[in-house]
């Protein structure tokens, strides 16, 4: 009996070591680390790569169509946008969903917006950054480190947003 005991023990700690092992590791992005890099498709079937973008400011903005403070948010990410057009600078909103390529599409023929919106559909961005709440958002400065990291909602117009993004454009 205490021989099967052992024996049983040994496949838990088997089994839970392998489970343990095989599941890929929790990462999180702060403040100072460099940028993943990462290249997804965007909603017009082109490959963008967080590389491309060195030496330009680059939002980093995580969402899903389902969740509400997303979709409250973006609009004032497409007035950013615009006001930062003439800056070098870049928005690329990731969808984190599994069937983004489908419910994105229908999302923006209600509210088209100006913005790039990527498909991270097997959640490896999404993990690679250690998102796990919406809207999450990195701010990548021009040599390619996060300056900023925002969790939830934000008026990305308002005056102290677009002054604060455009100093980093600056530098």
């Amino acid at each position: 009996m205490r021989y099967l005991f052992l024996l049983v023990l040994l496949v838990i700690i088997g089994a839970g070591t392998y489970i343990y092992s095989s599941m890929p590791p929790k990462t999180e992005v702060f403040v100072g680390d460099e940028a993943p890099d990462f290249s997804l498709v965007d909603t017009k079937g082109n490959k963008v790569t967080l590389a491309e973008m060195r030496g330009k400011v680059v939002l980093v903005n995580f969402w899903a169509t389902w969740c509400p403070p997303c979709v409250e948010e973006m609009p004032s990410m497409d007035m950013l946008n615009k006001f930062m057009a003439e800056e070098d600078f870049v928005m690329l909103a990731i969808n984190t969903e599994k069937n983004g390529s489908t419910v994105v599409p229908k999302f923006l023929e209600k509210k088209p917006y100006g913005f790039t919106i990527l498909y991270d559909d097997q959640g490896i961005v999404q993990q690679q950054y250690g998102v796990h709440q919406f809207p999450e958002s990195f701010i990548v400065g021009k040599d390619g480190d996060v300056v900023e990291k925002i969790s939830g909602p934000l008026d990305w117009s308002s005056p102290r947003a677009v002054a604060f993004l455009k100093s980093f454009c600056k530098r």
